[in-house]
Parts: structure tokens; sequence; C-alpha cells
């Protein structure tokens, strides 16, 4: 069997969700897998040992700025003509199955070539019924066009009555069977798309705490009680077991994997765009993060100021289950999604806590 596995390489939460699903496939010798990213420079990509012999497209991404997406800056970065020629030029031919996280070149070419694309992904579960935002017409209307697919395999925090699949989380960054004990006053912070120098003044404004922050670009650096380190996953997954609480974007892998350690999270949604406004909408709903839409040290200090206890999320091998849908196939995604939310073990939240006002019909029976 022939897989043609496309992903879009904007968000470091692709990547990841990309790594696990290598790792499952890999399972399979039978199966061979041809890995195409797009969304970034090649030279940007790392830790990309596991997917061979990989190949590289410029794609589709957008430009952000002082946490918030920029229109007009995006527009003017966009090469439509040569997005056109990597999609006529890209064969599908020989493929028994095409999948698409969110990834452009992938899921147009096998429309134009009328091939079954299937989308795996957090995009792909924000259909009706699923908490999302509406002010962002333009944002609904990118999600759509984006990366158009036939079969949508979404991935989600909570089902919201659809067939939607528990989020993926890769073996390296699940909890040992005897969890580390989290560090006493320190945090991880993962915000790429903010101004790095303002979040450092903030964070050093906040006495009594050491912040590992992380993002594209950052040198390895003591400045104060922030220590800054560039990505990568190795160093970054150490730091989420040793933190108590986290502050970041509203992106969904990190928030999936910090769950998964029960950890205290501070969430602010990249202005602008409507899957991270949704993402802190769905958040507010059930109860598992709290909110900001700006950042200043006191309203981080009184996040930090909260107890160490928050909803864990003990997510199921969803890799492996859709590894094994991919090849062997046969069970219905209806199925396959009840099968799975039958196997989560969600915390439910203490009284007083951030997700005590979560509302009884989302709450999902261990």
């Amino acid at each position: 069997m022939k897989i043609f596995y496309g992903v879009q390489g904007t968000g470091n939460g692709h990547l990841t969700r990309a790594r696990a699903m290598a790792r499952a496939l890999a399972r399979y010798p039978q199966v061979q897998v041809d890995w195409l990213f797009t969304g970034r420079e090649r030279g940007d990509f790392f830790d990309m040992q596991c997917f061979g012999a990989w190949q590289w497209r410029r794609g589709l991404s957008f430009a952000t700025r002082a946490g918030r997406v920029r229109p007009l800056a995006t527009l003017r970065q966009l090469s439509p003509g040569e997005f056109l020629r990597d999609v006529r030029e890209l064969d599908l031919e020989g493929y028994d199955r095409v999948v698409s996280d969110f990834e452009p070149v992938t899921a147009w070419a096998a429309r134009r070539q009328r091939r079954d694309c299937i989308g795996l992904g957090h995009q792909y579960a924000l259909v009706p019924g699923v908490p999302r935002s509406r002010r962002h017409l333009v944002g609904s209307v990118v999600l759509r066009a984006c990366a158009p697919v036939g079969t949508r395999i979404g991935l989600h925090w909570h089902h919201f009555g659809h067939p939607l699949l528990p989020p993926i989380v890769d073996d390296d960054a699940r909890p040992a069977d005897v969890p580390a004990r989290a560090s006493a006053r320190e945090a991880l912070v993962y915000l790429p798309f903010e101004d790095p120098e303002r979040v450092i003044a903030l964070l050093r404004a906040i006495p009594g705490w050491r912040f590992s922050m992380f993002g594209p670009g950052l040198p390895r650096e003591q400045r104060g009680n922030v220590t800054t380190h560039p990505v990568g996953r190795a160093t970054f997954v150490a730091a989420l077991e040793r933190a108590s609480h986290i502050v970041c974007n509203c992106g969904f892998e990190l928030i999936s994997e910090a769950l998964c350690h029960g950890k205290r999270i501070l969430a602010k949604p990249l202005a602008g765009q409507m899957e991270q406004v949704s993402n802190a909408l769905a958040l507010q709903a059930l109860g598992y993060a709290r909110i900001a839409q700006r950042l200043d040290p006191q309203l981080i200090g009184d996040f930090l100021a909260l107890g160490t206890t928050a909803p864990r999320s003990d997510w199921p091998d969803v890799a492996a289950a859709i590894a094994t849908w991919l090849v062997e196939g046969g069970e219905p995604l209806e199925a396959l999604s009840e099968r799975l939310w039958r196997e989560c073990a969600i915390a439910e939240p203490r009284a007083g806590s951030d997700a005590s006002d979560r509302p009884a019909a989302l709450r999902v029976p261990a």
C-alpha cells in the first residue's frame, strides 16, 4: 500500500501530529508513506528524521505580528503562480490513500485529479454545532477553501455530538507511569505569534517564578527569571513535564498535551485567526483553560496564583487507531469515534476551579 501524506507546516502542532502518525504507520512494513510539507521555509523544519526523504513546497501560510493575523501582509507573501504550478505538478497516480493535514497543495491536487482526499486534523472538526467564531467570515471561508477534502477526520477535545475523534498525542508527550512531579513555581511559555521581547518583559515583572519560554528563532539564554529556548521537541517536552502552569496561544496540539498532563492553562487566541478564536470558545465551554484576550503581569500573576489541580484527560492512542483505519479500513468513522470516546478518561473539574462552570451536557463519562 502507498499513502501520500501532506502536512501544513505553519504551526508546530501539525508537525507533532504528523510525527505521531509517522510512528503509527511505521508499524505496517507493507505501507510506504511519502510526505509533503508546506507552509514555512524548508530550512525552518526540525526533527524530521522520522519522515525519510520528505518533499517540500512553499504552499500557503498567513503573516502575523504582535499577536494578530495581518491580512494585507498575508496577501503580499502569497505566490499564487507557484502554488498553482505545484498543484498541477503533484502526481498522485499510484497512491492508495491521499491524506491532507490541512495541507493545500495535496488537497487541491487531489481535487484536480478527482481523487478522494482524507482530511485529518483539528480544522476539520470545526463543523456546525461545534463551538466556533461567527465573527470571522473571511476566516470561515479560508477554512473551507484552503484544503478542501472529501472524507473528514476531525479531532477535538470533545465530540460535541459529532463523529469527531479525540486529540492525537505522541508517545513522547504522554505522562510516564509514575508522572514526574511538577517543579515548584515553574511555567512553560509558548507564544510564537507574540512579540518575544514584550513577552519577556512581562514575565520578568513577575517575581518568584521561573519561565521556560520557547519560540522560533529564540536563542538559548538566561534573562533574569526567563530561560529562552529555540523550538526543539525533546527540550520542549521536558519543560512541559516540569511546569505546573502553561501560558500559550490557542493552538490545538500543545493544549491537548497539557490536558494529558493535567496542567493549568492560560490561553490567548491569535487575534483574527478563526481557528484559535474558536478554540478559545471551546475551552471556555468545557472549562479546560482560562482565556486571555491580552497579557499583562497582573493577569499572568493571578493565573499563576491558582492551584495546580486541573482537569486531566487520558486520551487513547488515536494515532494507532487512525493508522489501522487507513491501512485496514472496514470500521465506519462513526463507530471509530464512539469506541475512542468510550476509552477516554477525563477528570471532572473540582468545585471552584476554572472548570467548575463547565456545562453538564458537555461532560464526557470516564
